[in-house]
């Protein structure tokens, strides 16, 4: 494992750990789409886990290297092992800087933009939970200019990144990790995805309505100019 891949594992994962954690608290009593599905309700949670996951992800990937560059005493071989006990020897370069990792951090530094950049327009209209604020007006600038959802479109490009990153050949996940078995790896980026993806649809579209209540006429001016949820041109 390389150097360049233990900074841009770092930079990633600093990156995603940034936009995981609400800007703002949530007022239970401004809350709305309250009914949903509750596995998709608790999709704060799951960007918290997701949040710890690739921490450790990017812990052991840093371990790895540092135990291919400094002697192991002999007392604590045992101990070494464990940060990859598929490898055959300290030196093994099975986690490598690979195109498919190159893209992932490509995709969640510019994932994590957006949200970042979501926040600052939103201000403290901004929380997980889908809120209304007294005060709540329509946003159009920005991101907003270019497609109604895209703090979404940052989380969907935060999945893909970090599966990307993760979950394919050259990771500590699927060389040394609990997913060295390609169909497991494959498996759980699809059910990432899709989930991330079931909620991006459910909320984009509860917010749709709510911001239709409030702002009619306003809304209908925008939502025209702007068809777009996510990605323009595609969904």
């Amino acid at each position: 494992m390389s150097l360049a891949r233990a900074i841009l594992v770092t930079i990633q994962a600093v990156s995603n750990g940034s936009v995981c954690s609400p800007p703002n608290p949530t007022a239970p009593k401004q809350r709305y789409h309250t009914e949903e599905m509750y596995i998709l309700q608790i999709a704060p949670l799951i960007f918290k886990c997701h949040q710890l996951i690739v921490y450790l992800c990017a812990a052991f990937e840093i371990l790895y290297y540092i135990r291919g560059i400094l002697p192991i005493p002999s007392q604590l071989s045992p101990v070494a092992s464990l940060i990859c006990p598929a490898s055959p020897a300290p030196g093994s370069t099975s986690i490598q800087v690979t195109p498919s990792f190159v893209l992932g951090v490509v995709a969640v530094v510019l994932g994590a933009y957006i949200r970042l950049d979501c926040f600052k327009a939103l201000g403290h209209l901004f929380t997980f939970d889908l809120t209304v604020h007294p005060e709540h007006r329509l946003i159009t600038n920005r991101f907003y200019a270019y497609v109604r959802h895209p703090a979404y479109t940052g989380s969907l490009l935060l999945v893909f990144g970090l599966a990307f990153s993760h979950l394919t050949r050259g990771s500590w996940m699927t060389e040394c990790g609990p997913l060295r078995n390609e169909r497991a790896a494959i498996i759980v980026w699809a059910v990432w995805w899709l989930w991330t993806f079931c909620v991006g649809i459910s909320r984009a579209d509860a917010e749709d309505k709510e911001m239709r209540k409030l702002f009619s006429e306003e809304w209908e001016a925008y939502a025209a100019a702007v068809p777009w949820w996510f990605f323009p041109g595609l969904i």
